[in-house]
């Protein structure tokens, strides 16, 4: 927004006034997410003398600041699987008797944060312990590639295999795809295949996801949440632009039909959750049009963000700024703003409509919306392929009519990207005896079927 003398002021507040040698007890990945992330980023911006935010110099004073917090969250990870506990006391540890039980997303979404400051710092403790977890984790997954929502730190068991796309695992899918982009290494993106093509498997019905047993596959909730809105944007990163348009656009319709999303949707009852009724202003559905519009520059999205923007102004809008709604049958709000309000939904939205502070530059948005460049010396191997196939924030410009309205597949000037998803037939003349001998299709990310005549199709 160009008001370079705000973040200076506030760089310097920050510097003067902010200790995090506080007796508080924090969310370990909420505090890696939010103020660790948020520290990195707005470091990365001070540092960049291409923006000129700093007019009296930046002597470090957030790297600092982020060093000793991540020192403070490392504790944390001292347990017999390496799996970090889920809450930490900044000031005295971990208390003796902390709970074990921790989230997928919680534990396999750090890698980011801690390798970035990893790298700037030059200590490899965060990166190295942040790894080490994911790792595990990855080596707790089921025979079908799928992972559960919960489980415990010290046993390295599942507490809860029932699992999908959104709350409690979202950001583990994320995190896959954006360390490869990030760091280069091949391991994330070994992982981070094999994951996806097992959501598209075994979470997919139509264009919706549901959660299923992690052990057998199965359907255990026919259910949409809030969450899982991130999907199509990640999905862009991958090159599956057919599958993120055709989600996005289910997610669109649901949000049309209350003005803005319930928390969680019951797909096969066809209504809101009696309990679970509230919009607390999440950033997923902004997010994944930001990404879209990038990647495909059709005017469709524009208008997709006006109306999100409208139903905010009209639904949460209020004379201290912007409130969460308890309960979308009734709009009825409540006095409480989080701070993704101002970290993504409000960031992606400005975005969507200039971009022109990212021009010619690639950056990694984190899970937080916290922006982090893309550095070639940080790359363990070759630049990611799928950065050279699909450079978000570059000049394209818009085209003229848009391809979802005229039902038309939009072009991509920077050429086709090979889907993520696609699983060849196991034979090359796609004959096939069941199902089993049949892959998945590139572009729907569908489950191919045996036909009758004995082909895959």
């Amino acid at each position: 927004m160009k008001n370079s003398s705000e973040f200076e002021k506030g760089v310097l507040w920050l510097a003067e006034n902010l200790s995090f040698d506080v007796d508080v007890r924090v969310n370990v990945f909420e505090c890696n997410i939010r103020l660790l992330g948020g520290l990195i980023s707005a470091h990365f911006l001070a540092k960049d003398s291409r923006k000129q935010l700093m007019s009296n110099g930046y002597n470090d004073q957030l790297l600092m600041l982020a060093e000793d917090l991540g020192l403070r969250l490392l504790p944390a990870f001292d347990t017999p699987t390496g799996i970090p506990y889920a809450w930490i006391n900044l000031k005295t540890g971990v208390h003796p008797n902390e709970t074990t039980e921790t989230s997928t997303s919680g534990c396999g979404s750090l890698v980011l944060e801690m390798g970035a400051l990893s790298r700037l710092t030059g200590n490899p403790q965060f990166e190295n312990l942040a790894l080490r977890a994911l790792r595990k984790l990855w080596s707790m997954r089921s025979e079908l590639n799928l992972l559960g929502t919960n489980l415990d730190i010290n046993t390295g068991r599942w507490t809860e295999y029932s699992s999908g796309i959104g709350a409690g695992i979202d950001s583990f899918y994320e995190y896959l795809v954006k360390a490869y982009i990030l760091f280069g290494g091949e391991e994330y993106w070994d992982m981070f295949q094999d994951a996806y093509r097992a959501v598209q498997q075994h979470y997919r019905y139509g264009s919706w996801y549901h959660d299923a047993d992690m052990r057998t596959g199965k359907a255990t909730y026919w259910q949409f949440t809030s969450l899982q809105a991130f999907w199509p944007g990640l999905q862009v990163l991958i090159g599956d632009i057919a599958a993120a348009n055709a989600t996005h656009r289910e997610f669109l319709r649901l949000w049309e039909m209350f003005g803005i999303f319930p928390e969680r949707y019951l797909l096969d009852a066809g209504k809101v959750h009696p309990t679970e009724r509230y919009y607390p202003l999440r950033p997923e559905l902004a997010e994944s049009t930001f990404f879209l519009y990038q990647a495909t520059k059709d005017p469709w999205y524009l208008d997709v963000g006006k109306k999100i923007m409208n139903s905010i102004n009209v639904f949460s809008r209020v004379p201290g700024g912007f409130a969460s709604v308890r309960d979308v049958m009734t709009m009825k709000l409540e006095d409480h703003q989080h701070s993704f309000f101002l970290s993504e939904t409000c960031k992606y939205l400005y975005l969507l409509f200039d971009d022109s502070f990212l021009d010619g530059e690639n950056h990694v948005f984190s899970t937080e919306g916290h922006l982090f460049p893309v550095n070639q010396s940080w790359q363990q191997q070759p630049r990611p392929k799928i950065l050279s196939r699909l450079r978000l924030f570059s000049r394209q410009k818009p085209i003229d009519t848009s391809a979802l309205a005229s039902k038309t597949c939009p072009r991509l000037s920077r050429g086709s990207v090979e889907s993520a998803c696609h699983i060849p037939d196991t034979r090359a003349d796609h004959r096939c005896v069941s199902r089993s001998d049949c892959g998945v299709d590139a572009t729907t990310c569908a489950k191919r079927s045996c036909s009758f005549a004995g082909y895959c199709s």
